[in-house]
């Protein structure tokens, strides 16, 4: 079970390449989104279409940043932002891209 100091140990980093899970679907909702892992069998939500568009983004952007930053996610929203993937990372729901 992850908790609040995992995430303080381990901060999302924002300046590296991730993408959405290959187990992971989407399903857009007027509130932002339902996502649900067929390995873990877990849901999350995504309270915002702001988040949605960042998190179907990762996997075309250089890093979650630039992801941000196209969605149009400002400098002081930024550390909400990361906190949202670092959850979303921490349930697995996306994951790091390395170079192939």
């Amino acid at each position: 079970m992850s908790t609040s100091s995992d995430a303080a140990a381990a901060p999302f980093d924002l300046d590296a390449a991730w993408r959405l899970h290959p187990q992971v679907s989407v399903r857009p909702e007027r509130f932002g989104a339902l996502l649900y892992h067929f390995g873990t069998r877990r849901l999350s939500f995504l309270k915002s279409p702001a988040l949605l568009t960042v998190v179907e983004s990762l996997g075309t952007q250089p890093s979650a940043r630039a992801a941000c930053a196209q969605a149009g996610v400002g400098s002081a929203d930024l550390p909400s932002y990361a906190r949202a993937l670092s959850a979303l990372a921490s349930s697995q729901m996306i994951c790091g891209r390395t170079a192939a």
